[in-house]
């Protein structure tokens, strides 16, 4: 907090501590006969922070004196706040909201959209290929359309395209021969009915979610038997020469470090939660962009204007000026490359693709165990093995072959 200045004829007034939560600040003064009183400046605080801060004042009791105390941008209230009622908290959704919405306002926004283009069309080119045609999908986190825009009227018939970042929401670019609904969506809270989807698709937005196996098992949930899953995340190695440079930069300067870079999913563990949130016919594969920057300064302001800040609650609020200049340094001196005379820097981004359907009775099952009429020493004469093969049984559905009577 900034310039607290207290009044002269109550200069025995020590506002020694104060805390904050969401909906209060408690002050802490000494016992005597001293009567506070908060004015704080209103210009630059939202409705519900005035709202706040004036039942604050009420509870004062009346009493006199002044206490005046500016508040800025950086140390607004929801910077600090509890966990919300949910079994894992790692990430702070509000200031998601937030960071987002100052990227999309940003004049020059779709300058940084390169990465989340090229993974919403990679996505996008996998609905294509199920060759079917969806009813009603979703397109979840959907940014600024990256895999909306893509979509056409003979795979889709209704597309739902949500998030979380309402300004977002307005400027994403969708198609025009698809009935396209928008809808500021939380990730965590799905609002969709079950058995009513055919198609979600989610790219570059659920790494994000506090709670990822619910998030799945609500994904789950709203679609249809048979509906299908397809989304991207980021992996584990995403950033990885960023992480290490700012690590070691800290350990330097500091003797320990701080999470500067979001924790992200392993790729060994996406098949397992799909499967424990009911997925099945899994497919999960990953792959990896790496982009060349002049700097480590201009990977972080273009990772500010993806909307990508690290939105941990254990995150570090500031980086001292003199540890990122050596963290520059390590990144150059580590993952430099030059070429052509010129020295860059390359951040990777590891990306994980997977697929999964809801269960339904007509998917291709297994065949029970033993049921088997080939065995594996046959298969150096496997060509003499299907020749003499009459009939191969795929399913349990295949029609009765006993002989009538």
């Amino acid at each position: 907090m900034n310039s607290l200045r207290a009044n002269k004829n109550y200069s025995r007034f020590l506002p020694c501590r104060f805390y904050t939560t969401i909906t209060k600040v408690l002050w802490r003064y000494d016992k005597k006969d001293v009567k506070p009183r908060l004015c704080y400046h209103t210009s630059r605080r939202s409705t519900n922070s005035r709202l706040q801060l004036t039942k604050i004042t009420s509870g004062c009791n009346g009493k006199i004196g002044v206490i005046r105390r500016e508040f800025f941008a950086s140390s607004l209230l929801m910077q600090i706040k509890p966990p919300q009622n949910s079994a894992v908290n790692i990430f702070d959704r509000e200031a998601k909201v937030l960071q987002r919405e100052r990227a999309a306002c940003a004049p020059d926004v779709e300058l940084y959209d390169y990465l989340k283009e090229e993974v919403g069309y990679r996505l996008a080119d996998r609905i294509f290929d199920i060759k079917r045609k969806f009813k009603r999908a979703v397109d979840l986190g959907c940014g600024r359309g990256y895999v909306a825009k893509h979509v056409d009227s003979e795979s889709v018939e209704e597309l739902i395209v949500c998030d979380m970042c309402p300004t977002w929401l307005k400027q994403a670019s969708c198609p025009t021969d698809v009935n396209v609904k928008r809808k500021v969506v939380d990730e965590e809270f799905l609002p969709f009915e079950p058995s009513s989807l055919d198609l979600v698709t989610s790219s570059l937005s659920m790494h994000w979610v506090n709670d990822l196996p619910g998030a799945f098992q609500q994904i789950n949930n709203c679609l249809r038997n048979d509906g299908v899953f397809l989304g991207a995340v980021f992996g584990g190695d995403t950033l990885y020469e960023l992480r290490s440079s700012l690590q070691l930069a800290e350990l330097e300067r500091h003797g320990g470090l701080a999470p500067h870079i979001s924790p992200f999913t392993e790729i060994r563990d996406i098949g397992s939660l799909l499967t424990r949130a009911g997925f099945t016919m899994l497919t999960v594969d990953t792959d990896e962009i790496v982009v060349g920057y002049p700097s480590m300064f201009e990977l972080m302001w273009d990772l500010k204007g993806m909307g990508e800040n690290n939105a941990a609650y254990n995150r570090k609020l500031n980086l001292r000026r003199d540890t990122a200049m050596a963290a520059a340094a390590i990144y150059r001196q580590l993952y430099g490359k030059e070429q052509d005379g010129r020295v860059s820097v390359p951040a990777t981004f590891q990306i994980i693709y997977m697929l999964g359907w809801k269960p339904d009775a007509s998917q291709p099952k297994p065949l029970e165990r033993g049921s088997g009429e080939v065995s594996l020493k046959d298969l150096y004469r496997l060509d003499e093995v299907i020749s003499k093969t009459k009939k191969v049984q795929i399913d349990d559905q295949a029609p009765d072959t006993k002989k009538k009577s």
